[in-house]
């Protein structure tokens, strides 16, 4: 059973429910979603799978369903194996009657273009953007037959042009799924509107990465609660700028 209790307390006991409570509430919009155990680790033997369960898989996929746009670092997909998004017919049809595509495109950012056009990332039905360099956008002829390359940045990818060429295709609404770094970084570049971290009822140890990752960032961000929600032992916050 999932509860809500911020911002007022209600049960969410359908998809739909959990699609109403993650609706961005502004576009444009940059939200980033992550799992952690209790000890602040973020993945498992290089994976967040074993961090999650059915209640934060079920916002994960409520999340996924109200977006324009997933984002996602390079490392992320092959770490979690990615392939094309997948909704269900009834989340394809509410996203239609909010004026959105059937599916969100992926958004995967990589400065190396290290990617294997072979992979199951690539597979029947895949709607993939590639925002790297202009150096892999010449050189990458076989990622171009799978994806669409876009070039935001010479040396690295620019995550403000990015996100601005998200943008400028009607791609206001964003979800960064991870990995660590890329969110990192966009915390960097103060693109961050919203942080969903979920906390799991695990403890993992310190061998494992942290979300913050090594250093200080600029200045000290500053959230505010505006979503809690509570399931399977599980608590799933919802953080705005």
């Amino acid at each position: 059973m999932t509860t809500q209790y911020l911002p007022t307390q209600v049960m969410l006991g359908s998809a739909e429910d959990l699609e109403r409570a993650y609706l961005h509430p502004t576009e444009p919009h940059l939200r980033v979603n992550f799992v952690e155990s209790l000890d602040g680790a973020v993945e498992i033997g290089g994976r967040s799978r074993p961090l999650g369960g059915p209640v934060d898989h079920d916002a994960f996929m409520a999340m996924r369903a109200v977006t324009d746009v997933i984002v996602v670092g390079a490392g992320t997909t092959r770490a979690e194996s990615y392939g094309p998004v997948r909704l269900d017919e009834a989340a394809q049809d509410r996203r239609r009657a909010r004026g959105q595509a059937a599916l969100p495109p992926l958004a995967v950012v990589t400065a190396r273009g290290d990617l294997d056009p072979t992979s199951r990332l690539f597979g029947p039905g895949s709607d993939v953007l590639i925002l790297t360099t202009a150096q892999v956008v010449a050189e990458r002829h076989d990622l171009a037959e799978v994806a669409e390359l876009v070039a935001c940045g010479d040396a690295y990818v620019d995550l403000g042009a990015a996100v601005g060429e998200l943008r400028s295709r009607g791609l206001q609404r964003a979800l960064c799924e991870g990995g660590a770094q890329l969110m990192r970084s966009l915390l960097m570049v103060g693109l961050v509107d919203e942080l969903c971290l979920t906390f799991a009822p695990i403890l993992a140890g310190s061998q494992y990465r942290r979300l913050a990752g090594p250093g200080p960032l600029p200045e000290v961000e500053r959230f505010r609660l505006a979503s809690l929600i509570v399931g399977d032992g599980m608590i799933l916050t919802r953080y705005q700028r």
